[in-house]
């Protein structure tokens, strides 16, 4: 993959060269910018999937997914089962965590994990007995239609089941319905516009009746009767596989589309506007205009978790990149380390130069493979030093604006570039960085090598170290104002009772006074009579 065999798509997706080949039930209206990038990763998802044998032992990261971390419920010396519940959500907006295979737990402690920090995270490391036993499972028995949405998508929580395509977010919190907004579009996500990864597409041509009854699945969650699948037209055996499980439930509310092979249209906001016209707000969920948005190996993960009672314990991986002796989609459990998988695909060429998780173009390198494949782990890449382009030299910014007719939420990267730079994190904000969706289409085609999606990136984690830090100050500047007005109204109730008391005691003195008053003039009075008395007896 070089630069020079990319063309941008500086034009709408009507203007695009679809061809006639192109013939979809409806046309994507598309999106803007983006790029079309070449790929060679259709024959590895064409190739077996292979399923990697159980671990010796498995590592599973507390935060595996969007939101706070979830809390262990298990104890080091504690034997458990494939599929028990080793960690408990913690909120509405966090997932629960299984077991992947029996054993013994043997830590909780720090270990590495696939995060670009390339610091530690607290994890729960079971040990393998090799029995691989599953503890008792609780599928929805009968008809799921029949069963309360509500309880259904519980189910999905109690699976611990999050968005496979990368972001990760909790997918019953996706699912939970809000009272103000109107659900009215399921969209299923195939579209796999990343150059390397293939996985999506290995589950579409192999287990499209799993996705397609997951996602009837989820319409009976949301109540909602239309489902459109979008899927890039580079995908034909996906597409096929996918037309020919929707006839099998002869269900109508399903609609195959296909897409234009764009990078990012894997994106749910690019993908939502492709397919509908409909922009999703800035700062906004796709939620906010009536969509929900999930990938492919998410729906056939509720197909599993509902209709068999498994969590989720694993998931497909590609193994990918120049460096890879015999790159491969393998089923993995979760918590596999990443260096039993490249062994299992014959271990790295000579030439390796960066191990990146991720696709080529979202993905993030890490020191090494002592790490463990999670729920976001859609992809191993292993780039050699012509594969990838950290040996380039960054030059300065040009201002060619190549940057802004690629970006696919129109902003201007070179603006934020600068502002970045400066640190002027008002004017990032002002114009509107985290619409960035760090899709590198800036990096790739800038002709100085400017890493800009990772200056991006950076600046939006000072915004929001920022923005904690101001939350910290207002919420301390509050407590302050709260204690002082405590206090005067501690030192007003005070100085009430001591005036209260002042008037009290007053009072009594006046009582006092009067009382002596009257009493002296009665004394005077009665002295007066026995004056008067004792004159009128002499």
């Amino acid at each position: 993959m070089n630069q020079d065999q990319a063309k941008a798509n500086l034009l709408d997706l009507d203007e695009a060269p679809v061809g006639d080949v192109l013939t979809p039930t409806r046309r994507p209206s598309g999106f803007y910018g983006g790029l079309y990038l070449p790929t060679d990763k259709h024959e590895l998802a064409g190739q077996p999937l292979e399923t990697a044998p159980p671990p010796p032992h498995v590592v599973l990261p507390l935060t595996q997914h969007a939101g706070l971390p979830a809390i262990p419920c298990v104890k080091p010396g504690q034997r458990v089962l494939r599929g028990q519940q080793i960690a408990v959500a913690d909120g509405f907006i966090s997932a629960n965590i299984h077991a992947t295979t029996s054993g013994t737990v043997i830590a909780i402690d720090e270990q590495p994990v696939p995060h670009p920090s390339g610091l530690s995270a607290p994890c729960i490391t079971i040990e393998a007995d090799g029995k691989d036993e599953w503890c008792e499972l609780h599928p929805v028995v009968g008809d799921y239609h029949t069963e309360d949405p509500v309880r259904v998508r519980q189910r999905v929580r109690e699976a611990g089941i999050v968005g496979l395509g990368g972001a990760v977010f909790p997918t019953s919190t996706k699912l939970t319905a809000r009272a103000d907004i109107n659900v009215h579009t399921l969209i299923l996500n195939g579209a796999e516009c990343d150059p390397q990864i293939s996985c999506d597409e290995a589950l579409m041509r192999r287990y499209a009746t799993d996705i397609i009854a997951g996602a009837r699945i989820v319409l009976h969650i949301l109540q909602v009767n239309r489902c459109i699948i979008g899927i890039e037209e580079d995908k034909p055996e996906s597409e096929a596989a996918l037309r020919l499980a929707v006839e099998e439930f002869d269900d109508d509310r399903f609609e195959v589309v296909r897409v234009p092979a764009i990078y990012p249209e894997g994106s749910e906001r690019q993908l939502i506007q492709a397919l509908s016209g409909r922009e999703v707000p800035s700062r906004g969920l796709p939620l906010d205009i009536g969509f929900v948005c999930l990938n492919v190996a998410t729906a056939a993960a509720i197909n599993t978790a509902v209709t068999t009672g498994r969590p989720l314990t694993e998931r497909i991986v590609s193994v990918c990149g120049d460096a890879i002796a015999r790159p491969a989609n393998i089923i993995a459990r979760l918590g596999t380390p990443v260096s039993s998988l490249v062994e299992l695909c014959g271990g790295y060429t000579s030439d390796v130069d960066r191990l990146v998780v991720g696709g080529a173009m979202m993905g993030f390198a890490v020191g090494d493979d002592n790490i463990p494949v999670v729920k976001a782990c859609n992809s191993i890449l292993a780039m050699t030093a012509d594969q990838g382009r950290s040996s380039k030299d960054i030059r300065p910014c040009i201002r060619c604006g190549e940057c802004a007719r690629v970006c696919p939420s129109r902003l201007l990267p070179q603006q934020l570039y600068w502002h970045a730079g400066s640190h002027d994190l008002e004017k990032l904000e002002r114009y509107n960085i985290f619409d960035c969706i760090e899709c590198g289409c800036c990096d790739y085609v800038c002709p100085s090598n400017i890493r800009l999606a990772q200056h991006f990136r950076f600046a939006k984690a000072e915004i929001a170290v920022q923005d904690a830090d101001r939350e910290r100050a207002a919420l301390a500047r509050q407590r302050y104002e709260d204690r002082n007005r405590r206090l005067a109204d501690a030192a007003q109730d005070r100085a009430a009772r001591i005036a209260a008391k002042k008037r009290k005691a007053a009072a009594a003195a006046d009582i006092h006074k009067r009382r002596k008053v009257i009493t002296d003039v009665m004394t005077r009075v009665r002295q007066k009579e026995a004056r008067r008395d004792r004159t009128e007896t002499q």
